[in-house]
């Protein structure tokens, strides 16, 4: 396979809006294992999903320990999928998400994977509640239980399209699309290309300073995507 580009794609407010069903499930999950609501919330845009578990724990006087994070990561899977049927209901996908994905799956030496601060049960809820679970390969990403810091997905990602794929997928041909500045920075520590989308709660502006590689307002224009995917591959 000639591999053009690696896409890895971000989920929360670039792809789908889960009208904030992800930052309930970790409310729900947090008072399983702790049996009381946490004491504050904690920063949720662009950040690893075990990031915000230890964060949220931390912050309320719990123990962070692999045993407690771990139970936390299985209580957040279960909130998630109890709240599939309510993601269905009022979540969508951005506009032009579906014919973007179904672009660049046309496209050869195009692969579509993921890298995403969701744990894997939880990005296969979001995706799959509005239809875009088949446009994309689950086994090639990196994910919120990978690593708590988000830019070593990267490496996570790469290598994992290299099992899959058979070839050599060096970071430099991996590209991030994602909404925040935190999905910038993670693709510029992991060695990959940066592709911003101001759906989320940050403007071309700030992501264009942020030092994207290139910034779509949405993600309407497919082949203004293609274009940037490409050049930056």
């Amino acid at each position: 396979m000639n591999l053009r580009a690696l896409v890895l794609w971000d989920i929360d407010g670039t792809l789908v809006d889960s009208a904030k069903l992800g930052r309930d499930a970790f409310l729900i999950a947090f008072e399983r294992i702790t049996g009381a609501p946490p004491a504050q919330l904690v920063p949720f845009a662009g950040r690893t999903d075990l990031e915000i578990a230890a964060d949220l724990l931390e912050q309320s006087g719990h123990p962070v320990d692999d045993g407690v994070v771990a139970a936390f990561e299985g209580a957040l899977a279960a909130a998630m999928a109890g709240l599939a049927d309510e993601v269905r209901r009022r979540g969508r996908a951005y506009p032009g998400a579906k014919d973007s994905l179904e672009r660049l799956r046309r496209e050869a030496g195009v692969v579509q994977g993921l890298l995403t601060g969701n744990i894997p049960a939880n990005a296969r809820v979001k995706l799959g509640a509005v239809g875009l679970d088949g446009l994309v390969d689950f086994d090639i990403g990196g994910y919120g239980s990978d690593h708590r810091v988000r830019s070593e997905l990267v490496a996570i990602a790469c290598e994992r399209a290299e099992r899959k794929l058979g070839v050599h997928v060096p970071p430099a041909r991996a590209v991030l699309v994602g909404d925040t500045p935190l999905d910038v920075a993670a693709a510029q520590a992991g060695g990959a290309r940066a592709i911003g989308v101001a759906t989320g709660p940050y403007s071309v502006a700030e992501l264009e300073d942020s030092g994207a590689d290139a910034v779509l307002p949405d993600l309407r224009d497919a082949e203004r995507l293609v274009a940037a995917v490409l050049a930056v591959g």
